[in-house]
Order: C-alpha cells, then sequence, then structure tokens
C-alpha cells in the first residue's frame, strides 16, 4: 500500500520566480513576437473578407453592390486598416526572421543574412509592382 506523503507546515516549498501578465511589455522582441502572434487574427479576417469578397462576384452584380455596401461601413474599414497594419508587420518580421530560420548556401559559403532578407523584401516589391500594373491597366 503506498503512503501519501505528509506535510508540516514547516515542509520546505519550491522557488518560484513571479513573473508579471505583462512579461512581454518590458522587450521590444517579446513584443514583437506577441504582436506577430496576434497578426495572425487579422490575416484570417484577410482570408474570410476575401472570401465573401469571392462569394459576391459569384452572386452577379446585385451581390457585388451589396457587398461593396456592407465592406462601406466604418466597422468593416476601420478593421480592414488595422488588419494591413498587422498584415504587413507580420510579413516585414517574418522576412526579418528569415535568415535565423534557414541556410542557404552557395557554393558550399552560406549567403549572408541580409542578401536572404533583401532577397525576401525584392520579390515582395517585385510582386507588389506587377499587380499594380495588372491592377491599374486592366
Amino acid at each position: 500500500m503506498s503512503q501519501t506523503p505528509s506535510y508540516t507546515e514547516y515542509h520546505p516549498r519550491w522557488h518560484r520566480t513571479r513573473v508579471s501578465t505583462y512579461w512581454w511589455m518590458q522587450r521590444w522582441s517579446y513584443l514583437a513576437f506577441i504582436l506577430r502572434e496576434l497578426s495572425s487574427v487579422f490575416i484570417a479576417w484577410f482570408v474570410v473578407f476575401t472570401l465573401l469578397q469571392v462569394r459576391a462576384v459569384s452572386q452577379g452584380e446585385e451581390g457585388y453592390r451589396e457587398f461593396l455596401e456592407w465592406s462601406r461601413a466604418p466597422w468593416v474599414l476601420a478593421l480592414n486598416v488595422v488588419s494591413l497594419f498587422f498584415v504587413v508587420f507580420h510579413a516585414l518580421t517574418w522576412f526579418n526572421l528569415a535568415p535565423k530560420a534557414m541556410v542557404v548556401r552557395l557554393r558550399g559559403r552560406p549567403l549572408p543574412g541580409r542578401w536572404l532578407a533583401a532577397s525576401n523584401y525584392a520579390a515582395w516589391a517585385l510582386t507588389s509592382a506587377l499587380l499594380a500594373w495588372i491592377i491599374l491597366k486592366g
């Protein structure tokens, strides 16, 4: 039969340092980590918003007009502006983390991290310019 240990009033306790609820506000790197995690919610909103837009287009002209009216609501506009901020923040922080997450070798030597981050930014700029050209010319 096993016995449960008995504890006395003077039994030593483990020392546990108290961690503040706001530990993530003590350093920029912690805050950036939390904001990057939070940005996932806003990225999910953009996905939902885009799917709603595709659905509205599939319903014809009247459906799309209703979607446009709904998307003009102040709360939708505010949510989209906040979401845009978080999507750009998410992209910037992940582009800067890419060199730490993966090592790219060229002729057996690792490429400098700045080159990898710069290639991400260049691809982003090129894609944005291409999309802007398509949208503005069309």
